[in-house]
């Protein structure tokens, strides 16, 4: 097994994160908000038990803290309307109604947490005035058409 400060062995776990895990999420979003489930709130620390066993837990942490900010900042970059779109396809894989999601993430804001730790501060405001505005269109869209023209 080769040393976690070793490039290639870092590269090695990053790539097979994104083979064995990310590619079977739907979405940047789904994945960064997946991502950042993967890091502990108390400590900052990322952690995946399969990738833990097969790359030590050092190059997991590290491969997994790489692709949520790198993905992050994928998602930062769209546009409002590629923004609608990857939420879409959030609230399409969510085994939760559709309704529902849109209320609480209008509400509570978890997308909060889905920022990386030490994200510049401009960026982080942009990611989450655009999810605000990506949700008050998407919430608009699914009020029936005489709703909508009362807003």
């Amino acid at each position: 097994m080769g040393a976690p400060s070793d490039p290639a062995f870092l590269q090695s776990a990053y790539d097979d994160l994104l083979r064995r895990s990310l590619s079977k999420i739907s979405g940047d979003l789904a994945r960064v908000i997946y991502l950042a489930s993967t890091r502990d709130y108390n400590t900052g620390t990322y952690h995946h038990e399969g990738l833990a066993a097969r790359f030590r837990s050092d190059a997991a942490a590290l491969a997994l803290e790489t692709a949520h900010r790198e993905i992050f900042y994928r998602v930062a970059g769209c546009t409002l309307e590629q923004l609608v779109a990857e939420m879409e396809v959030y609230l399409n894989s969510s085994s939760q109604a559709r309704e529902d999601v849109l209320h609480i993430w209008q509400k509570l804001e978890p997308y909060r947490l889905a920022l990386p730790m030490n994200t510049n501060a401009a960026v982080a405001r942009l990611f989450v005035t655009n999810l605000r505005l990506a949700l008050a269109i998407l919430q608009r869209q699914a009020r029936p058409p005489e709703d909508r023209s009362a807003a």
